[in-house]
């Protein structure tokens, strides 16, 4: 009786194992019918079979749509970024490999709105026809993501940070491909780009302002901490440089009151000569009673045969003509008059007004005497500097402003005013 019981329990024993591993069995087989499920429908597409030779055809075609739309995107980026004022630049100034990219890209981003249509219009279809040719060989999910993973990554990002900071080489290697590309596009292209010039006119040369172009010249001095070769006097010149058109006489002129100058009837004596010398110009105006009053220059270089001792008059010595110039008049023209060698130094008046008064005239003075004077620039010393009338080429009998520009040119090619 021991012996069959013992029996029975092994018999009841061996059908449990045989029911579990009759239950496991079924599930093993599911989970992996399930993953060779997962793998078709990943790799399941519109009637072609994977591995076949249409399948490896679309997959080459959707390989080479990706690669097309990213050099579209980076040209887009690379050319419209290159501007006609930077390509003229590098030209004429650049290394010898940069001046024939840019001459070779010129041409082509002249037309800039269409070069800019036929690149979008180009990078569209290809990133359209990307999902119908994925399509053929995935699952539509799949596919999808594929797509815009692909040309996220392979037709976006990297080209265009690549062109980003390699345009101009880029964008040389490649104008063969974009002259195809606009010839093929012409009858799209063509039209559009019209109509964008009409409507948002030329894209010409955007040349710099004065201001903007004294902001680049800081921006490239050394100063500026950025890597740029100008000095602080080449910075400073060029900015004044820029500036001579629009400043006036009147905001370069030394005040008469702080201008050393001589009386005319002085005398050239030990102290008189010790105060030029200190001084250290080349040249001295001359006035007569009134330091307003100006009436010519004395040339420094002209005392090398007065004797202090003697207290020569400097009546008595020759004195210059000065010329007037009005206060409202620009530096480069004030410039252009000291260059044609007849002074070096000017006579600030009041500007001529725009409707003088009918009855204001004034006679011209002659020069005076074997002294060489030139007339006083009022014929009254009393009248006030608001009745003055201008005429740089005659000088007429009148009353400075108060003021002097001092010009110089000469051995060291340069002219400057006091202010």
């Amino acid at each position: 009786a021991v012996a069959g019981a013992g029996r029975a329990r092994g018999a009841s024993l061996a059908a449990a194992v045989r029911a579990v591993a009759a239950t496991a069995r079924p599930a093993s087989n599911a989970a992996a019918a399930a993953g060779v499920s997962v793998a078709a429908v990943i790799l399941k597409g519109n009637d072609t079979p994977f591995g076949s030779v249409g399948w490896w055809a679309y997959a080459g075609i959707s390989c080479f749509l990706v690669l097309f739309a990213g050099i579209m995107s980076g040209l887009t980026l690379g050319l419209m970024s290159l501007g006609l004022v930077e390509l003229e630049i590098l030209q004429r100034s650049g290394t010898d490999s940069e001046k024939a990219q840019a001459a070779t890209i010129l041409p082509v981003v002249q037309k800039q709105h269409q070069l800019l249509v036929t690149l979008l219009l180009c990078n569209a279809v290809a990133m359209e026809a990307l999902p119908i040719f994925l399509d053929r060989i995935f699952h539509p999910v799949v596919a999808v993501v594929l797509s815009v993973t692909f040309v996220l990554a392979f037709g976006e990002v990297i080209p265009q940070a690549i062109c980003t900071r390699y345009g101009l080489a880029v964008g040389a290697n490649f104008v063969w491909l974009v002259r195809i590309l606009m010839i093929m596009c012409y009858p799209i292209a063509y039209p559009i780009g019209k109509l964008l010039d009409c409507a948002l006119g030329h894209n010409e040369s955007a040349l710099f302002r004065r201001a903007q172009l004294k902001a680049l010249v800081s921006i490239h001095s050394k100063e500026a901490g950025k890597g740029g070769e100008l000095t602080h006097d080449e910075t400073t010149i060029i900015s004044g440089a820029l500036d001579l058109t629009e400043k006036t006489a009147q905001e370069a002129m030394t005040p008469i009151e702080s201008t050393f100058s001589l009386d005319v009837d002085s005398k050239l004596d030990w102290e008189a000569i010790g105060k030029i010398l200190a001084r250290g110009h080349s040249r001295v105006p001359v006035y007569s009673g009134n330091p307003r009053n100006v009436i010519g220059l004395l040339l420094v270089k002209s005392l090398l045969t007065v004797r202090a001792e003697t207290e020569t008059p400097v009546s008595a010595v020759s004195i210059r003509r000065i010329p007037r110039v009005p206060a409202d008049m620009p530096l480069y023209d004030i410039l252009n008059e000291f260059q044609k060698g007849s002074s070096h130094m000017a006579a600030v008046v009041k500007a001529r007004p725009k409707n003088p008064p009918a009855d204001t005239t004034e006679p011209n003075m002659e020069a005076a005497g074997a002294t060489q004077l030139t007339a006083p620039l009022l014929s009254n010393a009393e009248e006030r500097a608001e009745s003055v009338v201008v005429d740089i080429e005659a000088p007429h009998s009148r009353q400075t402003n108060g003021s002097v520009i001092r010009g110089h040119r000469g051995r060291r090619g340069h002219w400057y005013h006091h202010t």
